[in-house]
């Protein structure tokens, strides 16, 4: 596995940007992106599918390879909401940087609209009360937290690498 310093994940909930802004770190980093459920998808079909067809104990077997996969190179990951429940996955953390993007979640319920995300059926009702549920985990497993409420993708990623001194 590459250096703790060459591997860049982002954790949080699902909806507050993971995705957007680690596209956009790896490009201002010329570093490789790569996101986790990109990979599930890719290598098992729609994640919905997967949820409704076999279970979330079997997409989280997934999610724990494609993190795995994803690790192997240097680059920035994206990883989902998910994917610091398990265990085995946290342990994968302790060897790279890890960055919680938190949010008030004023913003999730737009984000939440016409989704296909299998968890949040009663929308930000359900989102909060995952939210919180997981937030402590976020917490334990991250080298530094960026609060993105209110800030702009390019002040979340200044803030990123003005943080990790990059």
């Amino acid at each position: 596995m590459p250096a703790k310093s060459e591997v860049i994940v982002l954790i949080g909930p699902m909806g507050v940007g993971k995705t957007t802004v680690g596209r956009k770190l790896a490009k201002s980093l010329k570093l490789p992106f790569q996101d986790t459920d990109a990979i599930i998808a890719r290598n098992h079909g729609p994640i919905p599918e997967i949820f409704s067809n076999l279970g979330e104990d079997e997409f989280r077997k997934f999610e724990e390879a494609a993190l795995l996969e994803a690790l192997g190179d240097p680059g920035v990951v994206a990883t989902g909401g998910g994917a610091v429940l398990s265990a085995l996955n946290r342990e994968k953390l302790k060897a790279v940087t890890v960055v919680y993007l938190s949010t008030n979640g004023r913003h999730i319920a737009s984000r939440l609209r016409g989704g296909k995300r299998p968890l949040v059926k009663n929308g930000a009702e359900d989102w909060k009360r995952i939210y919180n549920e997981r937030k402590p985990t976020y917490e334990s497993v991250a080298d530094l937290q960026i609060d993105t409420s209110g800030q702009s993708l390019a002040t979340t990623v200044a803030e990123i690498k003005k943080r990790l001194e990059l």
